[in-house]
């Protein structure tokens, strides 16, 4: 059976959580015996995770990127004699009669934090992909929540738990190497990734500003407005602000930092939790969505979102012995979320898929 993988994601974004999800899938579907080909749009190539995978142009089905910001709202005709597998990067289905369509949801971050027509855009186009499938991938036992929650008629049989995995560039470094790298930033706590509201960056800022501690903070470039914020409450010299750098690098922060600040209101899975797990670092987190879900060891776990009980955690650190605890479970528990592991539950989707096919024709 053919499987037809819709890679629209990588022409809608140049970076992110979810062109990471489908490069993983991707880079080892190809070395499957999967009958696979790909629809793709001109642009695709500027994506930075696209550019990690080397797909035969045969494979290809290219598409005409003119108006795709009207054409990413829309669902395919393939026109295909015979069944086949169509799986979307992002919230499409094939109106194909022979399709079996399978859809992946990362997150419900429009529904709750979003207003207006660009959420009404974004849950029409989701809601109809998750309607139109046979199947329905959930990152986390969280989204599969939320799913049921904004869309209780989907029937449970149709979701599938399959959780994100981490990166084998992420893993336990010596200090001494990390410190030569990330010395310049003192006894410093890490925050990485988005920084819009439902992040809860303010919370951080001030948390760190309640202790002796420098902020390092790694994402796209600060606002006018957030670097004022800054300045005012922790100065122009306890803070530092990093953009667009690789993993190696992030991997050697997460070593060297105090902590991982990941105060996020919501996560669909919350990948930086894990990497920073890998690499030997104690993550402070809220107890919402996901990521509690995920994380493992609890003791870290903000139980109200206030600036003194997220100081309170920090201050926890202090004692090595339990900062060693924290770390050691970290590292066990990091090992349960892989790619391979990831892509094998993914593959066995499609396996049972086709063996059901082809019951069904006998």
């Amino acid at each position: 059976m053919k499987i037809i993988i819709d890679n629209i994601i990588f022409s809608l974004q140049k970076g992110g959580g979810v062109s990471v999800v489908w490069k993983e899938i991707i880079l080892r579907i190809l070395k499957s015996d999967f009958s696979i080909f790909f629809v793709e749009y001109k642009g695709a190539e500027k994506n930075i995770f696209r550019k990690m995978i080397d797909i035969d142009n045969e494979k290809i089905i290219k598409k005409s990127s003119f108006l795709l910001f009207i054409k990413r709202y829309f669902n395919l005709h393939s026109k295909e004699k015979f069944p086949f597998i169509f799986h979307s990067s992002y919230y499409r289905y094939s109106k194909d009669k022979q399709a079996i369509n399978i859809t992946t949801v990362h997150d419900f971050t429009y529904e709750y934090y979003y207003r207006g027509f660009q959420k009404w855009l974004h849950c029409r186009q989701k809601y109809a992909a998750i309607k139109n499938s046979d199947c329905i991938i959930c990152v986390s036992q969280s989204t599969k929540n939320d799913l049921l929650k904004f869309l209780p008629k989907t029937d449970p049989a149709k979701i599938h738990v399959i959780y994100n995995g981490v990166s084998d560039e992420y893993y336990d470094i010596s200090k001494e190497e990390a410190d030569e790298s990330v010395s310049i930033y003192g006894n410093y706590a890490l925050f990485v990734g988005f920084r819009s509201g439902y992040k809860n960056f303010e919370n951080a800022v001030l948390s760190v500003k309640n202790t002796n501690l420098n902020l390092v903070i790694v994402g796209g470039e600060l606002t006018k407005n957030e670097k004022a914020f800054l300045e005012k409450e922790l100065g122009e010299n306890r803070f530092f602000a990093l953009t667009r750098i690789p993993s190696s690098e992030l991997n050697k922060l997460y070593a060297g930092a105090y902590c991982l600040l990941y105060l996020s209101l919501y996560e669909g899975f919350g990948i930086p939790v894990l990497e920073a797990q890998k690499s030997g670092c104690p993550i402070i987190t809220l107890n919402a969505s996901s990521v509690v879900e995920i994380i493992g060891n609890q003791q870290l776990v903000v139980k109200k979102n206030t600036v003194d009980e997220i100081v309170e955690k920090i201050n926890l650190l202090k004692n090595s012995q339990l900062r060693h605890h924290i770390i050691e479970a970290g590292f066990q528990n990091a090992k349960k979320y892989t790619w391979d592991n990831m892509y094998r539950q993914v593959s066995k989707l499609y396996e049972n898929i086709i063996l059901e096919n082809r019951k069904n024709e006998n």
